[in-house]
């Protein structure tokens, strides 16, 4: 298959965002998380949504992937903001996926 790298990138950055949303609705000022979990909700459906079509061997994604890597730096961003480890790991694995599509990108 091609794009792999890419795909099990964006794959896991889909798995550990919709965790990590998941995981703030749990936390005791959820309020405080909103945004966290709103941009998480957004960064899971984006990335399996362009993982979904690369698998299929769509050629016209270079968009998409573009707007993937611009969403993984904000919700990297918005999670590094936070002290919880599913926040922490959620950060890695976006940051992972942004370094897997401007790879794609060049």
């Amino acid at each position: 298959m091609k794009n792999t790298k890419l795909i099990e990138a964006l794959n896991n950055c889909a798995m550990h965002c919709k965790y990590c949303a998941d995981a703030c609705l749990d936390e005791d000022h959820v309020k405080m998380m909103v945004n966290c979990i709103k941009t998480d909700i957004a960064c899971a459906e984006i990335c399996t949504t362009t993982a979904k079509l690369l698998a299929g061997n769509y050629e016209d994604v270079k968009s998409l992937v573009q707007v993937c890597l611009e969403i993984c730096k904000k919700c990297a961003e918005e999670c590094e903001q936070h002290d919880h480890q599913h926040c922490k790991d959620c950060a890695a694995a976006c940051r992972s996926c942004e370094a897997a599509c401007e790879a794609y990108l060049k």
